[in-house]
C-alpha cells in the first residue's frame, strides 16, 4: 500500500470513528446530562481521541497476518476489551458518584462503537478477504503447560504490583485523587496496603483475575501479528496504554480534570509497562530463527 493512500484511509477512519462515537453516545447517554464545552475543547479532544485509537487499530490490522472475519473479531475483542470493558469493570466497583444506571451505558456505548467501527476498519485497510491470509508463522506461545503456568503465576504478581504501586505513587497520592474518592493517605505504601488487606480483601484477587483477562485480550494479538517477539510487546504495550487510556482525555460532568490527567499518567505508564512484560512473556525469542533443515533418511 502506498504511503499516500495508507494516510487517506487512516484520515477516512479516524473520522468513521468520531462519526460512531457521536451515535455510540447519543444513542446510549440519550437523557444523561453531557459535558458542557461552550468553547468546543470536547470535539478538538475527541478528534483526537479518534486519531490515537485509529493508529493504534490500524498498526494491528496493518501488521497482521489474519484477515476477514477472523481479523474483524480479534479488532473488535481488542478494541471493545481494552478500552471499555477493562476500564469499566473497576467504574463498576469504584466510581460512586456517577448517575444511576451510568455503568450499563458505558458498556453499551463502547459496544455501538466497536462493533461497527472493527469490520469497517478492516474492509477500510485491505484486510477483507480472508484468502489474504499470510501463511508465514508469527510469534509463537511457550507450548510447555508447566511453563505456562508459571508465566501466567509471573503476570498475576507483576500486575498486581504495578497495580497498587502506580496506582498509590502516582495516583493515590493527589490530593484531588483522594478527595474524589472520599479516601485517605495512610502515609506510606505499606501501610496503604495493609489498609487494603484489611478493608477490602477481595480488591487484590479481583486484580489478579483482570489480569488474566489482559492475557486473554493479548493472545489475538500474539497469534496475529507478523514481527517478532519485539515488536509483539511494543504492541501490546502502546494497545493497552492507549486505548484504555485515551478518552480519559475527554472532559466529563463526573470526573475532574485533575482526576483524570492523575489516572491517565498512573494507568498509561503502569498498562505500557504491563504490555511489555506481558509480550515478551508470552512469545518465543526464537520465533523467526531460520535452523537448518536435517533430512532424515526413512
Amino acid at each position: 500500500m502506498r504511503p499516500i493512500s495508507l494516510v487517506l484511509r487512516v484520515v477516512a477512519l479516524t473520522f468513521v470513528l468520531f462519526v460512531w462515537f457521536g451515535i455510540g453516545s447519543g444513542i446510549a447517554m440519550r437523557g444523561i446530562a453531557q459535558p458542557s464545552a461552550a468553547d468546543g475543547s470536547a470535539a478538538v479532544w475527541l478528534v483526537l481521541v479518534c486519531v490515537l485509537e485509529t493508529i493504534i487499530l490500524s498498526y494491528l490490522i496493518l501488521r497482521s497476518r489474519w484477515a476477514g472475519w477472523r481479523l474483524i473479531l480479534a479488532i473488535f475483542v481488542v478494541f471493545y476489551g481494552v478500552s471499555t470493558f477493562m476500564g469499566q469493570i473497576e467504574s463498576a466497583v469504584f466510581l460512586t458518584k456517577l448517575p444511576a444506571g451510568m455503568v450499563p451505558r458505558l458498556f453499551l456505548m463502547g459496544l455501538l462503537i466497536a462493533a461497527p467501527f472493527s469490520p469497517l476498519a478492516v474492509i477500510i485497510l485491505g484486510k477483507r478477504n480472508a484468502e489474504l491470509t499470510d501463511k508465514q508463522r508469527g510469534v509463537r506461545l511457550g507450548t510447555p503447560v508447566s511453563l505456562q503456568a508459571w508465566k501466567l503465576a509471573l503476570i498475576a504478581v507483576a500486575y498486581v504490583i504495578l497495580y497498587f504501586t502506580f496506582g498509590y505513587f502516582i495516583a493515590w497520592r493527589n490530593p484531588a485523587v483522594r478527595e474524589y474518592y472520599g479516601g485517605a493517605d495512610s502515609g506510606s505504601f505499606f501501610a496503604q496496603m495493609q489498609s487494603v488487606v484489611r478493608d477490602r480483601p477481595w480488591l487484590i484477587p479481583f486484580q489478579i483475575l483482570r489480569a488474566m483477562l489482559w492475557v486473554a485480550i493479548a493472545l489475538p494479538i500474539v497469534r496475529m501479528l507478523k514481527g517478532d517477539w519485539r515488536e509483539t510487546a511494543l504492541a501490546l504495550g502502546m494497545t493497552f496504554a492507549v486505548l484504555m487510556n485515551a478518552q480519559l482525555l475527554l472532559p466529563n460532568p463526573y470526573m475532574p480534570e485533575p482526576v483524570r490527567m492523575a489516572h491517565l499518567v498512573e494507568t498509561a505508564s503502569s498498562n505500557f509497562i504491563f504490555g511489555l512484560l506481558v509480550g515478551w512473556l508470552l512469545t518465543e525469542r526464537r520465533a523467526f530463527a531460520q535452523l537448518p533443515t536435517v533430512q532424515v533418511a526413512r
